[in-house]
C-alpha cells in the first residue's frame, strides 16, 4: 500500500488512504515487541470482547423497540439506516454486515463456552436473533454451516461417530440447497428482474417503477439507465465486470491502479454505462468501491498484492485447522467469505478488526522445556 504511492494514478487519495490502513503496520508491530500472548490471555479477551459486543447488542435492541413503539415502523429492526435516515437496527455507518461478523465471533465464543450453561443459551439466543435481523444473507449462510460443522465435527456427541456426521452433514446441506423455496431464490436471482437478492441491496429509497437488473444483464448490457437498479449479487457482478474490462483496457496486472485510485476510473466507467448518479438524497453507484475485497486488491495493488491477501488468508486458515480451534476457524471462515462481498479492510473498523484478530490468533506462545526455564 505504501509502495503504491509511487505509482498511482491519484497521489492525493493514496496519500490520504494510507492512516487509515497504516494499522496493518502499527498493530502486528505491537505485538512483536509483547510478551508472548498465551491461550489463558487470548481467552480472556475473547472472553472481554463477547461480553462487550453483548451490551453493544443489548443497546442496540433497546434502541430499536423504543423507536418502533415512538414511530410505529418495523423497520427499525433490520440492516441498517441510509443515507437520509437513520431507519434501521444500526446506523449506516456501522454497516449492518460488517456488524454481523463482529457479532458472529462473540456468539461463537458463547456456543464453545462450557460455563453457565443457562445464562449462555439466553446470550446465544439474543445474538443468534440479532444477527438475523441484520438480514445479511451471506453471513447468515455461512453462520449457519459454521454451527452445523461445529455440530458435527467439534461436539462431544459429534466426536463420537466422524463418518456418520459427514454423510449426514453432507445430507443437510444438499437438501437446503435443493429445497424449492431456496432452489428457486438462486434461480430468480440468476434469471430474472427481481428486487431481491442474495446479498444486501447497495442503495435504498430509490422509487417505484425501477427496473431490477439480473445478474446476466449485470454483466452483458451495452446500456443501462439512471432507472436501472441494482439488486445487491447483480450489483457486485457489475463491479467484478467492470474490474475485468480495466485489466484488459489498462496496464495494471503487476501495479494497480494505486491505493484508493479506482474509484475515479469506477466513475469513468459508470457515466459511459449511464447508472444511477445519485441526488441530493441518494448516493450513485458510481461512488460504489467494488463490494469486494479481492478485487479491491487486485484493481489497486496488482497481482502481487492479491496474492499477499491470499497469502494471509491461507496461513490464518491453515493454522485454525492445525490447532483445531474452532473461534479461529470461525474468524478465518468468516474473513474469506465476507471479503466476497465486502470491501471490507478498506473500512477503518474492518481493517483494525481484521488486524488485531488475525495477529491474536496467529501470535506464537514461545515455550520452554525445564531446562531452558531455569
Amino acid at each position: 500500500m505504501l509502495f503504491s504511492y509511487f505509482w498511482t494514478i491519484n497521489k492525493n487519495t493514496t496519500l490520504n488512504a494510507i492512516p487509515k490502513e497504516i494499522v496493518l503496520l502499527l498493530i502486528p508491530l505491537s505485538f512483536m515487541v509483547l510478551q508472548p500472548i498465551t491461550e489463558r490471555y487470548k481467552s480472556k479477551i475473547l472472553k472481554y470482547y463477547s461480553y462487550s459486543i453483548v451490551l453493544f447488542v443489548i443497546y442496540f435492541l433497546i434502541r430499536a423497540i423504543i423507536r418502533f413503539f415512538i414511530f410505529k415502523d418495523i423497520s427499525f429492526f433490520f440492516y441498517h439506516g441510509e443515507y437520509d435516515n437513520d431507519i434501521g437496527l444500526v446506523p449506516k455507518d456501522l454497516n449492518a454486515i460488517h456488524v454481523s461478523v463482529f457479532v458472529a465471533i462473540a456468539f461463537f465464543y458463547f456456543y464453545t463456552s462450557s460455563t453457565n450453561q443457562i445464562f449462555n443459551t439466553i446470550i446465544l439466543i439474543v445474538l443468534f436473533g440479532f444477527i438475523v435481523l441484520l438480514s445479511s444473507k451471506n453471513i447468515i449462510l455461512v453462520f449457519i454451516i459454521l454451527i452445523l460443522i461445529h455440530f458435527f465435527f467439534f461436539s462431544k456427541s459429534g466426536n463420537k461417530m466422524r463418518l456418520r456426521n459427514i454423510f449426514l452433514f453432507l445430507i443437510i446441506i444438499g437438501f437446503v440447497f435443493s429445497f424449492g423455496k431456496i432452489k428457486e431464490r438462486f434461480q430468480l436471482e440468476f434469471q430474472t428482474n427481481s428486487d431481491k437478492s442474495l446479498s444486501s441491496n447497495v442503495i435504498k429509497g430509490l422509487p417505484e417503477g425501477v427496473h431490477n437488473v439480473s445478474i446476466a444483464e449485470a454483466w452483458t448490457n451495452e446500456k443501462f439507465t439512471p432507472n436501472h437498479f441494482f439488486p445487491g449479487t447483480a450489483f457486485r457482478v457489475y463491479q467484478a465486470r467492470l474490474f475485468f474490462e480495466f485489466l484488459n483496457e489498462e496496464d495494471i496486472f503487476w501495479t494497480g491502479f494505486g491505493l484508493n485510485a479506482s474509484y475515479e476510473k469506477i466513475e469513468e466507467k459508470a457515466k459511459y454505462y449511464d447508472v444511477f448518479q445519485g441526488n441530493k438524497k441518494i448516493e450513485g453507484y458510481q461512488k460504489k468501491n467494488f463490494h469486494n475485497q479481492y478485487i479491491q486488491v487486485f484493481a489497486e495493488l496488482g497481482f502481487l498484492g492479491f496474492l499477499l491477501l491470499l497469502l494471509l488468508l491461507f496461513l490464518n486458515l491453515k493454522r485454525a485447522i492445525k490447532y483445531k480451534d474452532f473461534i479461529h476457524i470461525t474468524f478465518a471462515v468468516l474473513m474469506i467469505s465476507v471479503f466476497l462481498t465486502e470491501s471490507f479492510l478498506w473500512r477503518q473498523r474492518g481493517v483494525v478488526f481484521f488486524t488485531i484478530f488475525y495477529c491474536l490468533f496467529n501470535s506464537k506462545e514461545i515455550k520452554f522445556n525445564s531446562k531452558e526455564n531455569k
